[in-house]
This record gives C-alpha cells, sequence and structure tokens, in this order.
C-alpha cells in the first residue's frame, strides 16, 4: 500500500551539540542515533510509505528534525523561518525535496518566525504553538497561507515546552493526547485525553488505524490499543535528550 511521501534527514555527526532549551544536557550517542533512525526510517517504510531522504546538513546540529523546516497541507508546502537562526540554513535541502515532491511552495517571512513542531493537523484546523520559536508574524503569516487551502488556523499559548507537537498530538479520529499543563488547553476548544507519560503525548498517524509512537511511552501504546488503533513502537532515545519526539524527525505528504 502507498500512502504518500515521508521526507526524512539523516543525523549530523555533529548531533551532540544539537539545541536543548527546556531539559538538561546529556550525553548523545551519534551512532546508536543513526542506528535508531534506520528503524525510523524502516518503521515508516513499512506502513506504507515512500521515504525519500532530504540532502544532509551535516553543519546543522538539529538538522535531523526536519518536521521543523516546513508545514504541508493539501499539496502546499510553507517553508518555515525557524526561531533558533542556527536553525535557518538547514531549509534549502527541505525546499528543494518538497519542489521535487511536485508541491507548491511559499514561505514565512521575516519578522515572522515559525517551527513546523508548532503546527498540529486536526482534520481543517491547524492549532499553532505560540511559544518560544513562532512569533505572532509567523503564526500570521501561517494563517494566511493554509487560508487558501480552507483551513483554520488557531493559534495555543504555550508554557515550558519546546514545541506544541511536543505538548499535544491527535489520534486518527481526531482525539487529543495531552500533557495540560505544557499549554492554555482551553485554546484547543474541545476536551483532550491526558496522559502520564512525556512521550505520550507524542503519535503520528500512519493511515488506517496505525499510530506511531516511542518506546518511552508503554503506558500510552497500550491506551492506543485499547481505543482500537495499532500501535507502532519505535526507540528514539537519543533524540528524546535533544527534545526530540517521533513526530519531528518526518515530514509525511499523503497522496503523493
Amino acid at each position: 500500500m502507498k500512502r504518500g511521501i515521508a521526507l526524512v534527514r539523516p543525523p549530523s555527526g555533529r548531533l551532540a551539540e544539537g539545541l536543548v532549551t527546556h531539559i538538561e544536557r546529556s550525553d548523545v550517542d551519534v551512532a546508536q542515533a543513526r542506528r535508531q533512525h534506520e528503524a525510523y526510517r524502516a518503521t515508516l517504510a513499512e506502513a506504507g510509505w515512500q521515504v525519500r531522504e532530504v540532502a544532509p546538513a551535516d553543519h546543522c546540529p538539529d538538522s535531523v528534525f526536519v518536521e521543523d523546516t516546513v508545514v504541508v497541507s493539501d499539496g502546499l508546502a510553507v517553508i518555515t523561518r525557524p526561531g533558533a537562526p542556527q536553525r535557518r540554513p538547514e531549509i534549502p535541502g527541505t525546499e528543494k525535496a518538497v519542489r521535487d515532491a511536485g508541491l507548491e511552495v511559499v514561505r514565512i517571512e521575516a519578522p515572522g518566525t515559525l517551527d513546523g513542531g508548532d503546527v498540529l493537523h486536526v482534520g481543517t484546523t491547524v492549532y499553532v504553538g505560540r511559544g518560544g520559536r513562532t512569533n505572532g508574524a509567523g503564526v500570521a503569516q501561517l494563517r494566511a497561507h493554509l487560508a487558501t487551502r480552507g483551513r483554520t488556523v488557531i493559534p495555543v499559548p504555550l508554557r515550558d515546552v519546546l514545541h506544541l507537537k511536543s505538548a499535544v498530538t491527535a489520534l486518527p479520529d481526531g482525539t487529543l493526547l495531552a500533557l495540560p499543563e505544557l499549554l492554555d488547553a482551553t485554546a484547543l476548544r474541545q476536551p483532550v485525553r491526558t496522559v502520564d507519560e512525556e512521550a505520550g503525548c507524542h503519535v503520528v498517524p500512519l493511515g488506517d488505524d496505525l499510530v506511531l509512537l516511542a518506546a518511552s511511552a508503554p503506558r500510552t501504546a497500550a491506551l492506543v490499543a485499547d481505543l482500537g488503533f495499532t500501535p507502532v513502537v519505535v526507540d528514539i532515545s537519543e533524540y528524546e535528550k535533544l527534545e526530540g519526539c517521533v513526530t519531528c524527525l518526518s515530514v509525511l505528504i499523503p497522496g503523493v
């Protein structure tokens, strides 16, 4: 079964130098991270996604977190302007990859900043985290771009968390899984199901009933199964040391 394209980017040899904002820095095993990335890629392929590699950016420690560089919606690729200036050199490789995939391309321009990890699609609603990496100008520009695709953008104030999708994501039926203490949950305008594991609010619907989540959230995997979905578990422990999660290691482009 072909579901679409999954963009991934190989980890930089400088991965251990990646940014850390809300957690204490710990040692990253780059060799292990590379093995975990290979397993992550294989998992996407097994789920029916055509895995395509964005050109490596070894000079950019955080470049493996490819999600932050583009937001994709219904054939439109919004090239972001990351809130951390040192991540902006990652952009050209991602732009080439989405152009090669045949997507229409627009951009977030200064003074706007936007990280893809702050953008959560739930049907035609798009929640955007307003925190340390994404500013109001970035939210406004994204709203204008996505209005061309019939999407409604709702900003969500964040607390002590890097990105919106570090605090809330959605199951295939739209059910939100969240750590409510990390964001203003009232802005979501719908009930959330609270999880009790930090990685439990990081899920990626892979199509049909498949739900990707981290091995560090076993209780959430059991919950996902109890709700009638099929959990697909991957170990991303080295990326979690850099505030990474299963969402930020790929960009899924359905139907391409």
